[in-house]
């Protein structure tokens, strides 16, 4: 169960004050109009015994009339202000934790999931919304129905006020019994219609495989179930709700049965006027609605109270990857030297280094090949060249400044990491390469392409530059999504560029293309992380790297005449393209 935190509720509510106060007054008007018309109700019916003109009686019904009118508009005046307020924090909320998900290291967002942060970002933000909204207004609202309607009914009949509201707790423990179940019969009818999008995600994402595989029949048949499922979870959500709400209606009706049985009596005893009865049925009546709503919103106000928890947990999440608060923008271009001195990586979720006690240099414009068995910590070494991990102080430096001196805005901007899978957006590819300078011109976007090789690619595309490459890129080959990512990297004009296994998918004849190039572009240094020893072979240097040491450093006739790693990996790399 939550624990009750009024301190949270308090300071969401808190930038919304004077709005609240207005829908408070609101609120307070529409319960005295509430309370004045029954009143009137049992004026006028009572005067009638004395003899009521026809006009009389027109001008006390326009009087009700207008009371009515006048409540009506300071209700809805009342609901539009408390509401807004929920609605106006769901937004702001909403857009806070989307931004604090982006300052966000990496890791801890794909350890957390990304399923579990849409999750809190959608429904647990809907839940608080409810809270500060409908919750808020039906609390407030019950409190003051009781606070005006219970002493106009005492001062009518004590009796039949005390007879009348005494089935009411009856009507409150069954919406709370009936609540609870709908919660968490709507819940699972939720995680059922979660589960069923997901699967039409997946099958869409993997349509090819599935076909290829010929499990459209096994995909129809757990569609088929997960459908029924869906179906089964809100029949019961129905069922539950149409035995509630007659439930509710009975208990009403035996209340104003009760006051009708005994109010009879007490009119023949001349204690009690038509009037005065007319009028308690009218206030019996109107506590109906808010006791029974209060079940539902105690309800929403748990479920609230556990999506502020859950929130306030991915907010309150300091992420370890960050500016320093004496961090100064560069005040000059950056040359592109890099430095290690006993650089060591470990992730704290396993407790080892990944990169243990490493030290090269490199110069301007050089051209560098990092290379090593699978899992020696390369594609690790490309992270904390851009601070994608976390690294200490006096470790790893560019143009002699330690890149836990510079803004992070600045070093990325200076560094462009090429990953091997590089992600592209449901966009034109024009777009998809321009998002790292969205104002930038189509012939920037040409230049880029042609130094990444895709140029020749993209005449073939019926529409160019703006054909739409597809969810993930689906619709371009792994060497076409590569060099579009390749092509996003040039595009910034980065002094340093870092591809980690960013050629992967391309030909070595066109993996040397692209390299020179780049080269051809002065003072760009480049760090080429590969397993394609062909491609490094042509790099100015090689740095070996084996089980996170580094092992080996030289050119490659430096190093192809000497034992070692990059010999083994060089002759294992030569016999296989002969098997081939």
């Amino acid at each position: 169960m939550a624990v009750f935190r009024i301190d949270l509720i308090k300071r969401y509510l808190r930038p919304h004050k004077n709005t609240l106060i207005l829908g408070g007054v609101s609120l307070i008007i529409v319960n005295i109009l509430s309370v004045a018309i029954p009143f009137e109700v049992r004026r006028i019916i009572d005067a009638l015994k004395e003899g009521f003109s026809f006009n009389d009686v027109l001008s006390k019904s326009a009087w009700i009339i207008i009371l009515a009118t006048v409540m009506g508009l300071v209700r809805l005046l009342s609901r539009q202000l408390v509401f807004g307020v929920g609605r106006q924090v769901e937004v702001n909320l909403r857009q806070r934790l989307f931004d604090h998900m982006l300052i966000q290291d990496p890791g801890w967002v794909q350890g957390i999931g990304s399923g579990e942060v849409i999750t809190r970002a959608t429904s647990d933000i809907e839940n608080i919304r409810r809270l500060l909204g409908f919750a808020i207004l039906s609390l407030t609202n019950t409190f003051l129905a009781y606070a005006f309607t219970i002493p106009a009914m005492l001062a009518i009949n004590p009796f039949l006020t005390v007879v009348s509201i005494s089935l009411y707790p009856i009507m409150l423990g069954t919406v709370r019994l009936f609540g609870g179940r709908m919660v968490k019969q709507r819940k699972r009818q939720q995680e059922a219609l979660s589960s069923l999008s997901e699967l039409i995600q997946e099958d869409l994402s993997g349509i090819s495989a599935i076909k290829i595989y010929g499990q459209e029949v096994a995909e129809e048949k757990a569609f088929s179930s997960l459908n029924n499922n869906y179906k089964n979870a809100a029949i019961n959500l129905a069922r539950t709700a149409s035995t509630l709400f007659p439930l509710l209606q009975g208990i009403s009706s035996i209340s104003l049965l009760l006051i009708l049985a005994l109010g009879s009596s007490f009119i023949e005893k001349g204690s009690l006027t038509i009037g005065g009865l007319i009028a308690l049925i009218l206030y019996v009546e109107r506590l109906v609605f808010p006791t029974a709503l209060l079940g539902f919103t105690l309800n929403t106000f748990q479920l609230g109270q556990v999506s502020l928890e859950r929130v306030e947990e991915l907010l309150n999440n300091e992420p370890l990857i960050k500016d320093n608060i004496n961090n100064s923008p560069l005040n000059k271009p950056i040359k592109g030297k890099l430095k290690a001195k006993n650089l060591s990586v470990r992730y704290e979720d396993n407790g080892k280094n990944i990169i243990k006690d490493i030290n090269f240099s490199i110069n301007p414009g050089e051209l560098v090949a990092i290379v090593g068995p699978v899992g020696c910590g390369k594609t690790t070494l490309a992270r904390a060249l851009c601070r994608m991990v976390n690294i200490k102080r006096n470790q790893l430096f560019l143009d002699g400044n330690d890149i836990l001196d510079l803004k992070l805005e600045d070093l990325r901007k200076n560094i462009a990491l090429v990953p091997q899978e590089g992600y592209l957006f449901t966009d034109s590819l024009a777009n998809n390469i321009r998002y790292g300078d969205p104002y930038a011109s189509i012939k920037e976007i040409q230049e880029s392409s042609q130094q990444a090789h895709l140029d020749e690619d993209i005449k073939g595309f019926p529409d160019g530059f703006e054909t739409l490459v597809g969810e993930r890129g689906i619709t371009l080959s792994g060497g076409q999504r590569q060099r579009t990512a390749l092509s996003r990297a040039l595009l910034i004009s980065s002094p340093i560029i870092v591809l980690d296994d960013a050629l992967a998918s391309v030909d070595n004849k066109t993996a040397a293309a692209i390299l020179s190039s780049i080269r051809q572009q002065e003072n760009r240094t480049i760090l080429m992380i590969s397993h394609q020893l062909s491609a490094a072979a042509a790099c100015d240097r090689i740095i070996v790297l084996n089980e996170g040491e580094l092992v080996q450093e030289g050119t490659h006739t430096d190093l192809i005449n000497k034992n070692g790693v990059y010999k083994q990996l060089w002759e294992r790399e030569r016999a296989v393209e002969q098997l081939d």
